[in-house]
């Protein structure tokens, strides 16, 4: 016999943070096979970085 859990998600207040509880977040990417926090990149890897356009690949639903 197996067991089985049961898992509820119930709504949860959202938290609000003045800008002095805030702290930075470091932004990592992958290039040349190696991660590499963004901040480390010079003046043209950084320009590249956010020059980048992402997209979303749209699924294709099963036609019967």
């Amino acid at each position: 016999m197996h067991n089985i859990t049961a898992l509820t998600c119930q709504p949860t207040q959202a938290i609000v943070l003045d800008d002095s509880e805030r702290q930075a977040c470091e932004i990592w990417t992958r290039v040349m096979g190696y991660h590499r926090p963004v901040s480390s990149f010079n003046t043209g890897k950084k320009g590249e970085f956010y020059e980048r356009t992402y997209f979303e690949e749209n699924s294709i639903e099963k036609q019967c």
